[in-house]
């Protein structure tokens, strides 16, 4: 068998396959060390829906809608003679800067009410920035401060999320000096001694330096969010905790049995790495739908999820054996804890079986009702992008943007743009569409080329803020719709669904941060029922080659869906409607949760659970084709892995714990959603509604039609060809009993 033959050749090998993973972590370290200076912030919106390209040829040609807002306050208002003259002075110094581009501004547009606050003490200086993100912190620093008798603080989109993507740098090394010692002190309770705590770390280090090459290499070719980091970093940490705790349980266990250390190593490999291999695989093929998301913020995350889960894969069945070989009885050296190996059948995992199978249909009824009633709160989800309120309230960037919300009337920076490729700018058509435009609900004001229009009447002429709208040369122009509303709420979509629906002059394309949410929930609602049904049949799949049975596979997939909707649900409970902030921690409530974290969350959630599902199956399938007593084998399965999927979910919690401590809000609900779906899936599930569905089917859990059954015997995932002529049995017996 492989898996024999690959232990036979790592035990043999155990100094070389230990050296070149010393080499091979170096090289990782050295090239893959600054991987986060090569992620970008973004990826939130569809590059092919329209709004992508409305913005974008705005962009090309005029130069685009500002992404740089710099506020200015002035004690003696922004009309004082020498609070003009210094505004015009910063204004000519960022049209200057080489880092930013279409500079305006209240003093030098012609002094618009819209750049102006309503207590005439603060105005606005609009650009957009030129470069990347690396080029937000130059801009920061140079206007941050005073300016002549002006106070200036630097805001608008790009600042924002590069202020995002740094905290989120600063809360990843926080969560890890939160995590790591946390988590090392917990693996020496769990694993007994110092030695056996030190392997997961060892897997964790190839997991999580191996991903970050492997995500430099990728942002060679397409780009990567930085977001990415904290997946790498909790999964990397968490799964490595997984694999080397049910593999070095296995070896101890072998070794009690009486084998050798080199024939402990390989009977680990061939039934524990089996598992591991199998259970990878399914997590990896979980966050590989993530891959039909246009959105390259969801992209990333199956990019350095798959990469860290075939990552941890290796270290548990290449790396960890050939420590185990090289450290034979020295893997409990230094021990803390001396826990006697219990009887077989005692236990209190084995009591917690016994007692639910005692009363399968009243434990899967509580539980399940339990379950159905924590996630009814995700029926009122309401769904939005991040902006400025994701970070904490000190955020300079969120400052500024409340300052915007609450002291300027008219949201210029939230406008929704209409390009108009085939309308001239002198076309006389453009009054009257604007003036059908004025009329829109929580519409403010419609600029054009020919002036301004509100309420259905033109209230400015054509003025220097006009020039904006025109390019010499291009025989189209563009509309700007000056909104009275948050642009990425549910009014703010109904604005863009009303402006569609306007007619228009000719050919239009609409943009905006409000189209870009309209058309970011359309693009994610359209590709989810591909994702989940990706991820459901490769599960159904797996699970069937992995055991033979047809049932179990389907029973995974409806409690996995279970346990996701309490948590979702929860989540919308506490971060959308704003319970228990003494919890969780003060953040603003926008009364929606963000369009792509659910997507995420149900990717990698459904994937760990399938984590844990495999590892508690292989044992209770191992008892099911030795004795063929369902009973014994769901009890004996959970009795030998209850304890090591609790403490392995309780770690990989620890972990997504940590990150909930992040301030920007999006990471917070990712971290906090992951731990209650692992702590959740871990205790109730797996605890509870397996054992009781599994005593309710019986017999019939291990069934399958003669035709499966035959491709289960040619293409099962690497089982003895022994143990499938038992499983044919048992299969065959299981057809008229029901009873277990």
């Amino acid at each position: 068998m492989l898996l024999d033959r690959l232990g036979r050749t790592l035990v043999a090998r155990r100094r070389a396959v230990l050296a070149l993973t010393l080499v091979f972590v170096a090289l990782a370290g050295v090239f893959g060390g600054a991987v986060a200076s090569k992620l970008k912030s973004g990826g939130f919106d569809d590059p092919n829906a329209e709004a992508t390209h409305a913005l974008k040829r705005v962009a090309d040609e005029f130069g685009g809608q500002p992404d740089v807002v710099l506020l200015v306050r002035t004690a003696d208002g922004v009309d004082d003679q020498q609070s003009q003259r210094d505004g015009a002075a910063l204004t000519a110094r960022a049209a200057a800067d080489p880092h930013l581009s279409g500079v305006g501004s209240y003093w030098t547009l012609g002094k618009p009410q819209a750049l102006r606050s309503t207590d005439g003490r603060s105005a606005l200086v609009l650009a957009k920035l030129e470069g990347g993100d690396q080029d937000v912190d130059a801009i920061v620093k140079a206007y941050t401060g005073r300016s002549g008798t002006l106070q200036v603080r630097v805001g608008g989109l790009a600042p924002t999320f590069r202020q995002v993507g740094s905290t989120i740098q600063r809360d990843l090394a926080k969560a890890e000096l939160i995590a790591i010692p946390i988590t090392f002190v917990l693996l020496m309770l769990v694993f007994g001694s110092l030695v056996a705590a030190l392997l997961p770390l060892a897997v964790a280090g190839v997991a999580v330096l191996g991903s970050f090459l492997a995500i430099t290499l990728i942002t060679g070719v397409t780009d990567v969010s930085i977001f990415a980091l904290n997946l790498i970093t909790a999964m990397g940490l968490g799964l490595a905790i997984d694999y080397a705790l049910f593999m070095v349980s296995r070896f101890r266990e072998e070794v009690r049995h009486g084998l050798s250390t080199n024939e402990a190593v390989v009977e680990t490999l061939r039934t524990a790495g089996r598992t591991v291999i199998v259970s990878a695989l399914t997590v990896a093929l979980s966050l590989s739908a993530l891959l039909v998301f246009p959105l390259y913020f969801l992209r990333s995350f199956a990019y350095a999820g798959i990469a860290v889960v075939l990552l941890a894969m290796l270290g548990a069945v290449v790396v960890l054996p050939a420590l185990l070989a090289a450290l034979g009885p020295n893997v409990d050296r230094w021990q803390l804890l001396k826990r006697p190996s219990p009887e077989e059948g005692s236990g209190f995992w084995h009591r917690t079986a016994e007692l639910v199978m005692r009363r399968p249909g009243t434990v899967a009824i509580t539980i399940g009702g339990l379950m159905l009633a924590l996630g009814l709160p995700f029926l009122n989800v309401s769904f939005g992008l991040p902006d400025d309120r994701v970070l904490p309230k000190g955020a300079s960037t969120h400052q500024v943007a409340d300052v915007l919300r609450t002291d300027f009337p008219d949201r210029e920076a939230d406008a929704t743009i209409v390009l108009l490729p085939g309308t001239s700018p002198t076309d006389t058509r453009l009054d009257s569409y604007a003036s059908a435009l004025s009329t829109i609900p929580d519409v403010s004001r419609v600029d054009t080329a020919r002036g301004g229009w509100s309420g259905g009447r033109q209230v400015l002429p054509a003025g220097p803020p006009s020039k904006r709208f025109v390019k010499q040369g291009y025989g189209g122009t563009w509309v700007s719709i000056v909104p009275t509303i948050e642009a990425r709420s549910e009014q703010g979509q109904a604005l863009v669904h009303a402006v569609r629906d306007t007619p228009a002059p000719g050919q239009r394309l609409v943009g905006g941060p409000s189209a870009d949410l309209v058309d970011t929930e359309a693009s994610i609602s359209s590709k989810t029922p591909l994702a989940a049904g990706l991820i459901v049949i490769a599960t159904l799949v797996i699970l069937f080659l992995f055991t033979g049975s047809v049932l179990i596979p389907i029973k995974a997939v409806v409690l996995n869906l279970l346990s996701l909707s309490a948590t979702f649900g929860a989540m919308v409970y506490v971060f959308q409607e704003g319970h228990l902030q003494s919890i969780f921690g003060h953040f603003t409530i926008t009364h929606t949760l963000d369009t792509t974290t659910p997507i995420l969350m149900f990717c990698i959630a459904f994937g760990l659970s399938m984590d844990y599902e495999v590892f508690l199956l292989s044992r209770i399938r191992e008892e099911w084709l030795a004795t063929g007593d369902n009973r014994r084998a769901v009890a004996l399965g959970l009795e030998r892995t209850g304890r090591l999927v609790t403490a392995a979910a309780a770690l990989i919690a620890v972990v997504f714990t940590a990150t909930a401590t992040s301030g920007v809000t999006f990471i917070r609900l990712f971290g906090v959603g992951m731990a209650l779906a692992v702590v959740m899936d871990a205790t109730l599930v797996r605890g509870a509604l397996v054992p009781a569905f599994m005593r309710i089917a019986g017999k019939w859990n291990w069934w399958a039609p003669a035709p499966l059954t035959r491709v289960h015997r040619r293409f099962g995932l690497g089982e003895p060809a022994t143990t499938r002529a038992v499983q044919e049995e048992m299969s065959a017996a299981a057809k008229p009993a029901v009873s277990a």
